[in-house]
C-alpha cells in the first residue's frame, strides 16, 4: 500500500501497552521515506474504509481514520517521514511504558478516572489526561534517547 516508501509499521498507542487500559482503536504508526507522496494514496485508503484527515493538527503528518458500521473509531493511521521527530516520540512513549509498568499502571488508572468523569467528551479526555502524556513523554524520550548512546 504505502511502497515503495514504506520504511516500517509501528502499533503504538495503548493497545500496544500490555495490561493498560484502553479504548479499543488500534493505532498504528507508518515511517515513510516520501511524505507527499502518501497523498496520492489518499484514495487507496479510502477504498478501505479509511478517511483521509491530512495533517490533523500535527505538521508532516498524514492521518487515516477508520470507523465500523456504528461510528465507532477502530483504527488510526500516523503517517510519518523517517527522522520525523514524532515517530522517535510516540516509539519512546510506548517503549518506555512497557518496560516501567508502574508508570504504566499510573497511566492506565488516570485513563480510566477521566474516561469516567468524561463520558463521550473525547476533547475533555484528552484534555485531562494532556499534561500526564506530556511529562511522560519527556521522561520516555530521555529514557530512549539514552539507550542509544554508547
Amino acid at each position: 500500500m504505502f511502497s515503495p516508501s514504506l520504511v516500517g509499521i509501528h502499533h503504538i498507542g495503548s493497545t500496544a501497552i500490555p495490561g493498560i487500559y484502553a479504548k479499543p482503536v488500534i493505532d498504528i504508526l507508518v515511517e515513510v521515506t516520501d511524505i507527499i507522496a502518501i497523498d496520492k494514496k489518499n484514495a487507496h485508503m479510502e477504498k478501505l474504509g479509511y478517511e483521509a484527515m491530512g495533517e490533523y493538527g500535527i505538521s508532516e503528518r498524514r492521518y487515516f481514520r477508520k470507523n465500523d458500521a456504528r461510528g465507532n473509531r477502530t483504527h488510526q493511521v500516523h503517517v510519518f517521514q523517517t527522522g520525523s521527530p514524532d515517530v522517535e516520540r510516540h516509539l519512546a512513549f510506548r517503549d518506555y511504558m512497557i518496560t516501567h509498568p508502574v508508570r504504566a499502571r499510573a497511566y492506565s488508572d488516570l485513563k480510566r478516572k477521566i474516561a469516567a468523569e468524561c463520558g463521550d467528551n473525547i476533547e475533555k479526555y484528552m484534555e485531562e489526561k494532556d499534561l500526564f502524556v506530556k511529562k511522560a513523554e519527556l521522561d520516555a524520550l530521555a529514557w530512549y534517547q539514552s539507550k542509544s548512546v554508547p
